[in-house]
């Protein structure tokens, strides 16, 4: 069986490949991927941004990822942050396009964001 030998990342990517397939038979109004992009950087991760954008222009898509090539491709964009130690709390916010450059450019630089990470990350929301 396929899940006693694929990773869970690759079992996300062989249902996004399958999404993708079926979308000019099947809408589903909303489809969920979880870390689609585990293990994968690079041209790889754009590729998975373009698929997911593929699907999210006919469905509402949800995407959880840690991958600027993948987060750059989304409309929308919303932020999860933790805070807390003894008990960890969740917060979810939406972001407008200014920190959609600089939540970009931390996922491609860390903390320290300089003039050239967020250039390279408004190319990247603008798809150059």
């Amino acid at each position: 069986p396929l899940n006693k030998v694929a990773s869970g990342g690759e079992l996300s990517r062989i249902s996004l490949a399958l999404q993708v397939v079926a979308t000019d038979t099947t809408i589903s109004p909303t489809m969920i991927f979880d870390e689609v992009d585990v293990g994968i950087g690079g041209g790889v991760a754009e590729i998975v941004g373009d698929l997911l954008a593929t699907l999210g222009a006919r469905s509402q898509v949800l995407v959880v990822t840690h991958q600027a090539q993948v987060a750059a491709k989304g409309k929308q964009h919303l932020l999860i942050t933790k805070d807390g130690e003894d008990e960890v709390r969740s917060a979810l916010s939406y972001i407008n396009d200014d920190d959609r450059v600089q939540e970009i450019g931390r996922m491609i630089g860390g903390a320290k964001l300089t003039d050239s990470t967020l250039a390279h990350a408004r190319e990247m929301l603008e798809g150059i």
